[in-house]
């Protein structure tokens, strides 16, 4: 189950669209030795492409992640993100049908 409210809340804001969006084409949006093929994206590469303070960019990362659009996963001393596809295929299927 997903909680669309917080989806909605945390798609109101340009700069989580474009974390989720450089996060689609990962390979596109950050140098390959910022890419992990089995972990994701290194918050820190997340910080440097935004070009914000790293707590701006940890704020808006727990929005995403509170709302299951983003997870996180722990290696070592890093956290490294992907999308959630499900969740995110689940919401937009929602919206087609109920709006």
């Amino acid at each position: 189950m997903i909680d669309t409210n917080l989806i909605h809340k945390a798609l109101a804001n340009p700069l989580r669209r474009d974390i989720l969006a450089w996060l689609r084409a990962p390979f596109e949006a950050f140098p390959n030795d910022y890419v992990n093929l089995g972990c994701g994206v290194p918050v820190h590469a997340i910080q440097a492409r935004s070009g914000l303070a790293q707590s701006t960019v940890s704020a808006h990362i727990a929005v995403l992640v509170e709302a299951g659009l983003l997870v996180p996963k722990r290696v070592g001393q890093w956290i490294f993100l992907s999308r959630d596809e499900e969740v995110i295929r689940t919401f937009t299927e929602q919206i087609r049908t109920h709006l």
